[in-house]
């Protein structure tokens, strides 16, 4: 499988804090950045259902296009995967990652085809401090992949346990 390309903010703005010195704090509840883009080839479909999701709507083209999408389409897991990369590049601390216990919501909305130009939007839901481990907090981030038309192709619900700057 090929290393996806650099991809950039699209926003006007993004974090004030660099991944590299990120925090609990910089999770502000209502904001909302854009990351992208990565276009996603039939090759790419192809290898990915092979190994992973052999359906025929993924892995066969030919048979594919006498199906009910009328050609290849990308899994539904590969469309994770791909925003799961841009999430990791540009939105999730590099430092002050603790784990994630989970993700909830996951909804593929909109097929996923050969040619489509995917981007990320994630919007802070919530960001609340742990009762039981003061130097860390729950962050809840709604993460949408968006297709080159503005149309969100799928669509989950982040938690991630992120230290404190200042536990204190």
């Amino acid at each position: 499988m090929t290393v996806p390309p650099v991809t950039r903010c699209l926003s006007a703005t993004d974090f004030d804090a660099p991944s590299e010195d990120r925090w609990f704090e910089d999770y502000v509840p209502g904001l909302v950045f854009e990351y992208g883009s990565v276009t996603v080839s039939e090759p790419e479909i192809v290898e990915f259902a092979h190994r992973y999701d052999p359906q025929t709507m993924h892995a066969d083209p030919s048979l594919a296009a006498a199906g009910p999408f009328g050609g290849v389409i990308a899994s539904g897991w590969q469309t994770i995967a791909i925003a799961m990369r841009m999430y990791v590049d540009h939105y999730v601390t590099h430092v002050a990652s603790l784990a994630s216990p989970g993700v909830d919501e996951v909804r593929w909305t909109v097929p996923v085809r050969p040619g489509d130009v995917l981007s990320i939007r994630t919007t802070i839901t919530e960001a609340r401090r742990s009762r039981s481990k003061p130097d860390r907090g729950l962050v809840r981030t709604l993460l949408e992949a968006i297709n080159q038309d503005g149309t969100p192709v799928m669509s989950l619900t982040a938690m991630n346990l992120i230290a404190l700057r200042d536990p204190s």
